[in-house]
């Protein structure tokens, strides 16, 4: 099983220098990949209708793909993860460009995270809609895929077009991989149809609900025919959620359900007092957990 890190995007501040500490810190500790969560806007939770995300205007989030280009020139071999970029708000021709600009500038480590959303207010934001969203990323990830692995691309569907084009730089893995976020019925059937692999939700948690969900989406792959063991499934540990005493074996029920080949430690929501605690925090999870 891979371990990598969640990027404090709400705690780590805006110095450039804590940044580059932090990435190269991490790859230095052996952890293996960064995995950044995605907000473009946040909301004004006094708006008319309220407002229940537990992030808002007042959190503060690095935009992944400025976030990794600037990780990928101070950093050698950790695995940069967008988990998740909002797909369907965003438009796929631009996310391809900015994609395989980021594999080029890292050498080959992206692993493009994608989900559809739940937040009508970044949609509308970004001009896009939010009731078709579903539908649409399908199409976007067949135009993306054209892009990373072709020089020329002619493409008409039903919302995307592109005029016999291309993208230069082609990105160094092609196609980039593309796992996919969320937990409802029709996003696990389109993964196994669709994605790289499977991004759990923080409330997922070891155990054997979550191992009946995990074999029913193997089931899926196979309906699709295709091989779960090439499928792979990132959980989490939200150590804010698990009393440090349970760290242990809260890793060790991770490591003994099927199917798992990722794993991401989550600092945020900790109370830390300075953003450099983070690292702190992850060298004594590493020293005491992971030996």
């Amino acid at each position: 099983m891979k371990i990598g890190v969640v990027f404090p995007q709400t705690e780590i501040g805006e110095d450039p220098a804590v940044i580059r500490d932090y990435a190269q810190a991490v790859e230095a500790m052996g952890y293996t990949h960064i995995l950044a969560f995605d907000s473009v806007v946040g909301a004004n939770p006094d708006r008319p209708g309220g407002w229940t995300s537990q992030y808002t205007y007042r959190h503060a989030f690095h935009e992944p793909f400025v976030l990794f280009g600037f990780c990928a020139g101070v950093t050698r071999r950790i695995e940069l993860v967008t988990g998740i970029v909002i797909l369907p708000q965003r438009q796929a021709t631009l996310v391809a460009k900015q994609a395989a600009a980021v594999d080029v500038l890292s050498g080959g480590r992206l692993r493009l995270g994608i989900g559809v959303g739940w937040n009508p207010v970044e949609f509308e934001a970004l001009g896009e809609s939010f009731t078709n969203r579903g539908k649409r990323v399908e199409e976007q990830l067949e135009v993306m895929r054209r892009l990373w692995t072709r020089e020329l691309v002619t493409y008409a569907g039903r919302w995307h077009r592109v005029p016999d084009a291309g993208i230069n730089p082609l990105p160094i893995q092609r196609p980039i991989p593309i796992w996919m976020g969320g937990e409802s019925e029709v996003v696990l059937r389109r993964a196994a149809r669709l994605a790289d692999g499977w991004i759990t939700l923080q409330t997922f948690r070891p155990g054997p609900a979550a191992q009946q969900t995990i074999d029913r989406l193997h089931g899926f792959v196979r309906e699709a025919g295709r091989d779960p063991t090439a499928f792979g499934i990132e959980g989490r540990v939200a150590l804010a959620q698990v009393p440090p005493a349970e760290h242990a074996k809260e890793l060790a029920a991770w490591r003994a359900m099927r199917g798992v080949t990722h794993l991401c430690v989550n600092t945020m929501g900790l109370g830390v007092a300075r953003p450099t605690d983070h690292v702190r925090t992850l060298e004594r999870f590493k020293k005491d957990v992971l030996g």
